[in-house]
Formats: structure tokens, C-alpha cells, sequence
């Protein structure tokens, strides 16, 4: 067929196409159909249904490779499948595991947690480099939780940041604290209650996210935390924490708190909740998420954006 032709013949040919897109969608019969259509529509063309696969191979004719320089490609889209769709349509929650690295066995039954669970990791922990690695290996995402300075004044741990502290120095302990932790997609504070309250204490930690395209999870362990106003100045993403699992470490506050996560997310569509490593909090977290309460789990960084569209939706009215 000639390359004139074959133009002539392409409006025919997206129609197939498109056509053939829908068919897809209806199984392995109509897969298995498909090549007579293209076939029909575009006279030279081979087609061959490969319905193991759910794949469809074509052999165009001579002169549509000159023809797909002048015309644009068409981009299908597969659909999303129902199931998807619905579990989708529920409120979400995701789960932060913190305060990891110091004690292996811990964050061993930690690691074993759905791959859905984000990590973080104590950067000074002696074996947190290699455990970040291996949880990063496993799926999970991997954040660094960074010390920072609490209102109670103790010590937050080996490189914490702290108010008063000049920026280069901030800066520097960051990068420390970022380079113990390999392949982490953001941070969380470890306590901060007082740190997170400083604004321009946050300005360089922000900095220093935003050039390396991490986000900033605010654990919220204060009243005051301003990570929220520095990092949206900054461009850096953020939410914050809303349900802690177990301040109170006792098995039925934790399951409490785990109900607790599931009526905020339904309340607001979304919700993130931050535990530890305690056995107790493990435990009953592993049941209470295999037991699919009305809730799906998502990605920490899915829950994020979620929290911040809705937030945008709601500034917008």
C-alpha cells in the first residue's frame, strides 16, 4: 500500500485502533477477534492475538514508518481495574514504623510489616545503614528520622539539631544525618518539639531538602510546629502525623489508637498514623491490617499528596 494510501486509510486505522483499545478491555474473546478487525480496516496489515499474554502483534504495511513521522501516535491508556478502582474509593491510611536501627531484631519484625509501611531509620544507630538498605530492598519507603532538639531540653542523640545553632552547622549535620540513611525518600523528626517551633532554624533544613527533593513528615510532638508554613515557603512536600499508636504502650491503648486512625480516615478520607517497635505495637498492627478494616493502606508518600491536595481543596473554596 502506498504511503498516500495509507494516509487515506489512517482515519480507519485509529478507529481500529481505538476500537481494538475497547475490545481489550472485554477478555480473552475479544482479543482473540481483534486481528480480523485490523486486518478488515487497513488491507496488508498482519495481526497475530497472542491471548496468553494479552498482547496483540501487527505488521503494518511498507511506508507507515514515513507515515508515523507525519502523523501523531495514538496513547491508550489501560483502565483501572474495578477492584483497584473500589479499594481506591475508601478512606486511606498510611503507617510510619520509627525510632529504627538501634535495636536489629526489633526492626527485623518492623521490616516484615506490609511493604506499604514506611521505615524511618535513628541515623546515628550503628546498624542503620545496613538495615535502611535492606528495608529499601524489601519495598518499604525509608526515611531518616533526624533528632532535633526537645522542649524538655535533653539531648535528641549524636548530630541533633538544635535552636541557635548557625545554619552552615544545620546544614552540616543534615548531610550527615541523610548520608547514614541510603536510599531514603524523606525525614521525620526524632522529638524536635522545640526545634520544629523555629522557624529559622527550619529555613536551612528545608534548604537542604528541597535540593535534594526529599519531603519533610512533621511527627507533630509539639504544639507549635511550624514545619508545615517553612516547608511549603521552601517548595519542600509535607504533611503531618495525625494519630500516634502508642504513647501509651499498653495493648488495648494500641488498639484503641488503631480504631482511632481508622474514624479519622474516614472522617477526612485520609490519615497517617507514626508507631514504634515495641512488640505489642507490631503485633497489633500486623492483625489489624490483615483484617482490612474499611480501610486501604497506601504509601506514605501517596497519603502526603492526598493530604495536600485536600488541603489545596479546601483553601481554593
Amino acid at each position: 500500500m502506498s504511503r498516500q494510501s495509507l494516509i487515506r486509510h489512517w482515519p480507519e486505522v485509529a478507529f481500529a485502533l481505538l476500537f481494538g483499545g475497547g475490545l481489550l478491555l472485554g477478555g480473552g474473546a475479544a482479543l482473540a477477534a481483534l486481528p480480523n478487525v485490523l486486518e478488515q480496516a487497513v488491507p496488508g496489515t498482519a495481526a497475530r492475538a497472542d491471548a496468553s499474554r494479552g498482547v496483540v502483534r501487527l505488521t503494518l504495511p511498507p511506508g507507515y514508518a514515513q507515515m508515523a513521522e507525519a502523523v501523531p501516535a495514538l496513547a491508550m491508556t489501560p483502565a483501572v481495574p474495578p477492584a483497584m478502582a473500589s479499594a481506591r474509593s475508601r478512606p486511606v491510611i498510611a503507617i510510619c514504623i520509627d525510632d529504627l536501627g538501634e535495636d536489629p531484631a526489633a526492626t527485623a519484625k518492623a521490616m516484615a510489616l506490609p511493604k506499604e509501611v514506611a521505615l524511618s531509620f535513628l541515623p546515628y544507630a550503628e546498624h542503620t545503614p545496613s538495615l535502611a538498605g535492606a528495608a529499601g530492598r524489601r519495598g518499604h519507603l525509608v526515611l531518616a528520622h533526624v533528632p532535633m532538639q526537645a522542649l524538655n531540653g535533653t539531648d535528641p542523640g549524636a548530630m541533633g539539631l538544635k535552636p541557635g545553632m548557625a545554619a552552615d552547622e544545620i546544614t552540616r549535620r543534615m548531610g550527615w544525618n541523610l548520608a547514614r540513611v541510603p536510599g531514603l525518600v524523606g525525614i521525620n523528626n526524632h522529638e524536635g518539639s522545640r526545634f520544629t517551633a523555629d522557624a529559622a532554624a527550619l529555613k536551612p533544613v528545608m534548604a537542604v531538602l528541597q535540593a535534594r527533593h526529599l519531603f519533610f513528615f512533621d511527627s507533630r510532638t509539639g504544639p507549635r510546629s511550624a514545619v508545615g508554613t517553612a516547608a511549603r515557603a521552601a517548595g519542600v512536600t509535607t504533611a503531618a502525623r495525625d494519630i500516634f499508636l502508642d504513647d501509651d504502650p499498653r495493648p488495648g491503648a494500641v488498639s484503641a489508637q488503631l480504631e482511632a486512625l481508622a474514624r479519622q480516615a474516614n472522617r477526612t478520607g485520609v490519615a497517617i498514623a507514626i508507631g514504634h517497635p515495641r512488640e505489642a505495637t507490631l503485633k497489633l498492627l500486623a492483625a489489624w491490617l490483615a483484617e482490612n478494616d474499611g480501610v486501604t493502606l497506601v504509601p506514605l508518600d501517596e497519603a502526603i499528596r492526598l493530604k495536600t491536595d485536600r488541603a489545596a481543596a479546601l483553601a481554593a473554596r
